[in-house]
């Protein structure tokens, strides 16, 4: 495998790059309520950020947001046992100390991956399943701006071209999520590479367009009712309508 020549003023490069907000709505709203008052990208008890360590080197020189994430339970130290030898886990101050400026790229693109097919072909973006019943960006993917997806491709492709590693990585990961789905008997969702909405067939890799109905919404973002009888059960708040990205 070629040798990785990306640096940290690549890192630098990527994030100019990458400041498009995933929608117009500040979904972090809309999921907090469930997740103790943060988004779920937010926390390292849902998400743990994993980031190149040149990225971390970067990061260093521009806040004090991050510092290397101690794992604490069983769960978290296979997270850390299982990263390569230049990637690490991070953890940040928590979304009331966010700097825009200065999220990872695992950060920027949340909940999203690159998808490649079987042919290692980068034909869109796929989502993190497992936190499809906390993340509710997953269940309205009609609403990601087309600008967010181009500047994630552009971003990705960037990546791969400077560390090959990323890009077998992704590979990899998007046979997982065929295999995961098709144990499922389910569809697989991605945004292409200019936004429009896809299904890929696990068991064949095949792609088609997609249509909203294809998208079937995650309890509990299937219905306001639900939604809403969850937050409370949750003791958290129903955020008002209309929510800016911020």
């Amino acid at each position: 495998m070629p040798k990785a020549t990306i640096k940290p003023q690549d890192f630098a490069t990527l994030y100019e790059g990458f400041t498009a907000p995933v929608s117009r709505f500040d979904c972090g709203r809309k999921c907090a309520p469930l997740n103790g008052g943060e988004p779920v990208c937010c926390s390292t008890q849902n998400a743990v950020p994993v980031v190149h360590k040149v990225e971390f080197d970067l990061l260093k020189t521009r806040t004090d947001l991050w510092s290397k994430f101690k794992p604490y339970d069983y769960a978290t130290r296979q997270i850390v046992a299982e990263l390569t030898s230049d990637c690490m886990a991070i953890h940040c101050k928590g979304a009331r100390h966010c700097e825009r400026d200065n999220r990872t790229i695992a950060c920027r693109g949340f909940p999203f991956y690159p998808y490649l097919t079987r042919q290692k072909e980068f034909v869109g973006i796929g989502t993190y399943w497992v936190f499809e019943d906390r993340c509710w960006m997953m269940s309205n993917l009609e609403i990601v701006d087309r600008a967010f997806v181009e500047q994630f491709v552009a971003t990705y492709e960037a990546l791969f071209i400077k560390d090959h590693s990323e890009f077998t990585t992704y590979v990899d990961f998007s046979a997982s999520a065929r295999r995961v789905y098709s144990r499922w008997k389910r569809e697989i969702p991605l945004l292409g590479r200019q936004g429009e909405l896809l299904i890929v067939e696990p068991s064949t890799g095949n792609i088609r367009p997609g249509k909203k109905k294809d998208y079937p919404k995650i309890a509990p973002f299937n219905s306001e009712k639900e939604y809403r009888e969850a937050v409370k059960e949750a003791g958290g708040e129903v955020p008002k309508e209309g929510l800016r990205a911020a």
